[in-house]
């Protein structure tokens, strides 16, 4: 009896250890989850991607909001309105919240903002500068800008006209005019939310605040929440880094050198294997950016003047015009007027790989020039001019030690009389005989 009395109370005794070990994670688990993403790039397909597996990672784990860090100069607008349809199809209320100090929602940055279900701004921000370009980055005619003007104001209209005339002027300023604005700016028309330092104090802020969503308003619980980060995967940011038009240009160029370098002396794999790796990625980038592809033809010109230098006698003529072709085509691709700055590549790096690329084929041609003047040293070619000892001798014949070997050999007739010992020179090779004369 007393030792059962004994295992009872030492069983009380473990399960009330127990329920003060797991008391804090039981009340963890109770608190409200925050899902915090860090969308910093320009707004193309990897963006759209991470975004909406932020969304399914919130709606899965019946997060209270998921907040989207966003810093963007713009980007492609299909995808922006992508995103906006799968922010308004969340059944988790999205917080977009422009940050850190000196983050910018550029271009299509801003109608983001406007659809999620309440957005903010750090301090020192900036929203707008929304008017659209086509998809070669090039400035739209007049009916062309209007229509897409005015399909990027019907789909912030039904977002911002709750707020008030101000902020769908504004909004509409963006679009129409590139207008811009400051963090307090916008809070001031009631175009965003808040404008806080930080997270945390976002969290403050939310609290209580009421949204809408599309099963009517929801009055959101932060107080005391607990954020937990998600990050962009290895293969998002790769496939964003992509998008960065001087990595664009930088694969593009070099698996272009590669190819033609193997189609110039064919026979081994490499080269031509890492060209078309470094083309076939650069065209995956060129997908996604504002190029105009004239451009190519004349990056295409530049590589046919560098393999025609190697072939024909022009002695670096060919490689000059192709460095320039090469110049013009990037600058033509990546930098035409009306491009978004962010997609615009570096005009330095492009004069600095045009004129590394010159260097290489120069170099190349210098090479195959000097060989061609090389004298042989293979055949029975190599041997003629050569001197040899007249090892035996009688008359016009004898045997000459030429190399270590020993040759049958007969004069020529205008040369002097040879002897044996006499030192002579090869003028011809005819099979396994030398003709010679006398040194």
């Amino acid at each position: 009896m007393k030792s059962i009395r004994r295992t009872f109370s030492l069983t009380l005794i473990l399960l009330a250890s127990l329920a003060l070990i797991f008391q804090p994670a039981i009340a963890q688990s109770d608190e409200p989850l925050v899902i915090v993403m860090t969308a910093d790039g320009p707004i193309m397909p990897p963006m759209l991607e991470y975004i909406q597996r932020g969304i399914e990672a919130a709606e899965q784990r019946n997060a209270e909001i998921l907040i989207i860090q966003l810093n963007t100069p713009g980007g492609s607008i299909s995808t922006m309105l992508d995103i906006i349809t799968k922010i308004r199809a969340s059944n988790v209320p999205v917080i977009v919240y422009i940050s850190p100090k000196n983050a910018f929602a550029g271009s299509a940055g801003a109608p983001i903002t406007f659809a999620a279900h309440a957005s903010a701004m750090a301090p020192e921000t900036f929203i707008g500068a929304s008017t659209p370009i086509d998809e070669s980055g090039e400035n739209l005619n007049s009916d062309a800008k209007a229509k897409a003007s005015n399909a990027v104001k019907a789909a912030i209209r039904p977002y911002v006209e709750a707020r008030g005339e101000e902020a769908l002027k504004l909004a509409e300023a963006m679009v129409d005019e590139a207008a811009a604005a400051t963090a307090n700016e916008a809070l001031d028309v009631k175009l965003i939310d808040f404008v806080v330092d930080n997270v945390d104090d976002l969290l403050e802020a939310l609290d209580g605040f009421t949204v809408q969503m599309n099963d009517g308003a929801r009055v959101l619980n932060t107080s005391n929440a607990r954020t937990e980060p998600l990050d962009m995967s290895l293969i998002e940011q790769l496939l964003l880094f992509l998008t960065d038009p001087n990595i664009v240009f930088t694969l593009l160029s070099m698996g272009t050198f590669a190819i033609m370098i193997e189609i110039s002396s064919p026979g081994g794999w490499v080269a031509g294997f890492f060209g078309i790796v470094c083309v076939l990625i650069a065209i995956y980038g060129l997908g996604l950016l504002s190029v105009n592809w004239f451009g190519l033809l004349f990056l295409v010109t530049a590589f046919v003047l560098f393999i025609l230098d190697i072939k024909a006698p022009t002695h670096g003529a060919l490689t000059a015009a192709g460095v320039t072709s090469f110049i013009v085509g990037a600058l033509v691709l990546f930098n035409s007027a009306g491009t978004p700055q962010f997609q615009r590549v570096s005009v330095p790096l492009v004069v600095g790989m045009g004129l590394f690329i010159g260097l290489l084929f120069f170099g190349i041609l210098m090479f195959a020039l000097r060989a061609l003047r090389v004298p042989i040293s293979m055949g029975a070619e190599s041997m003629i001019g050569k001197t040899g000892t007249a090892q035996t001798w009688h008359e016009a014949h004898g045997q000459v030690q030429l190399r270590s070997e020993l040759w049958s050999a007969e004069s020529i007739h205008e040369s002097d009389k040879i002897s044996k010992g006499d030192k002579v020179e090869v003028v011809e090779v005819q099979g396994l005989r030398l003709k010679v004369r006398k040194k």
